[in-house]
């Protein structure tokens, strides 16, 4: 007859003895769970010496119980000492202990006040960010010096690859940046037509125009695309890679990574990004400029003429030159984030995410940094 565990401490003995009788096992898990939560024998009962001898049947769930509540190293040390103790049983309490070793601690343990959670949640996400900030930095020293060491070297230069990313990062991008900021250059011609006529200020959507594309939009959108379109293809493209074991190859063949791998993608982002912005700025103007001349009944040589009469040349060279910027930080981000994915399908989704989220935070920080300062600076 199976009998449901027990437990008894018998104190009439120096050291108290604790006897484990009965069976425990799945069927008796709910009896024994009350039986140890109810049990007054505290911790005299868990400083006894313990008893095995007349312990029946036993299967995962009971050895679980006993190792949570005696403690994995003691059920374990008390097992081996247990004369007669049939050895599949002391096989089971070996599995079971060197499984709780690795397990958390009991479920169902209160938690802890909420504003500690909270706070203990950002703080791992500042130290998260720390990380990556820091990792980031480091990444970008070993692209420059990378750089640095292989520009004197012209034997080094990686010809093919660097052509065959030109094509897939700038020309194969040139037909969704001109659609978009063509777009983007109408809505804001539209906007602007809307708002001035209420001013009669409606030929000051020219300006409106060329200073929003000149200045921001251009670059901005051709950079957030290109962290969209291109930061990820990077990243899909090194992460699988190293998930195929193929950059260890590479290092076995004596080839350096990221003169193979990196420098290719990041001198083709650094040279189609500025083309790909003054694409997007003319795509835009002309945008803005076939509203106003649908619109507005501005012709084409009066646009033409109050952007080159009125629109000074320095705010071309503004909006230009963060590209370079852009471009470098997309690329390297793009490469960092291939590097860090692991040998999973999922890790190499998650990071080409971050590394899209990333460039675009970056590249919209940035932006507003450099806006802030030309700002300042009065330009």
């Amino acid at each position: 007859m199976p009998q449901p565990g027990t437990l008894e401490l018998e104190t009439a003995t120096t050291p108290p003895r604790l006897r484990i009788r009965g069976d425990w096992t799945l069927a008796h898990y709910v009896r024994l769970r009350a039986l140890i939560d109810e049990s007054p024998l505290g911790e005299t009962g868990r400083q006894a010496e313990v008893d095995l001898a007349e312990l029946g049947q036993l299967d995962t769930a009971g050895a679980a119980l006993l190792g949570r509540w005696l403690g994995e190293e003691r059920l374990l040390e008390v097992a081996s000492h247990t004369p007669g103790l049939p050895a599949e049983r002391l096989a089971l309490l070996r599995t079971v202990v060197a499984a709780l070793r690795g397990c958390p601690g009991t479920p169902g343990e209160p938690a802890g006040p909420a504003a500690v959670e909270v706070l203990g949640h950002i703080g791992d996400v500042v130290s998260e960010f720390g990380r990556q900030a820091k990792a980031l930095l480091g990444f970008i020293g070993l692209s420059l010096e990378s750089l640095l060491r292989t520009l004197p070297r012209p034997r080094r230069w990686r010809i093919t690859s660097l052509v065959a990313h030109l094509e897939q990062v700038g020309l194969n991008a040139i037909p969704i940046i001109a659609l978009l900021t063509f777009m983007v250059g109408a809505v804001v011609a539209f906007l602007g037509a809307t708002v001035l006529a209420d001013f009669g200020a409606t030929l000051y959507t020219v300006h409106l125009v060329a200073f929003s594309f000149l200045r921001e939009f251009g670059v901005l959108l051709t950079a957030i695309l290109m962290a969209g379109r291109t930061a990820s293809a990077f990243t899909a493209q090194i992460g699988s890679m190293k998930a195929n074991e193929e950059i260890d190859a590479i290092r076995t063949l004596g080839l350096d990574p990221m003169e193979l791998l990196v420098l290719p993608r990041l001198l083709a982002m650094l040279i189609s990004l500025p083309i790909l912005t003054f694409i997007a700025m003319l795509c835009g103007i002309v945008g803005g400029g076939l509203v106003s001349t649908l619109m507005l009944d501005v012709s084409p040589a009066m646009f033409l003429s109050v952007l080159q009469s009125d629109i000074p040349v320095r705010h071309f060279f503004i909006g230009l030159v963060k590209a370079p910027l852009f471009a470098f930080l997309i690329a390297t981000i793009g490469c960092l984030e291939g590097f860090k994915a692991s040998g999973s399908a999922k890790s190499v989704g998650d990071h080409t995410t971050s590394s899209v989220v990333q460039s675009i935070f970056v590249v919209i920080l940035l932006d507003a940094l450099a806006a802030l300062f030309f700002m300042e600076m009065g330009w």
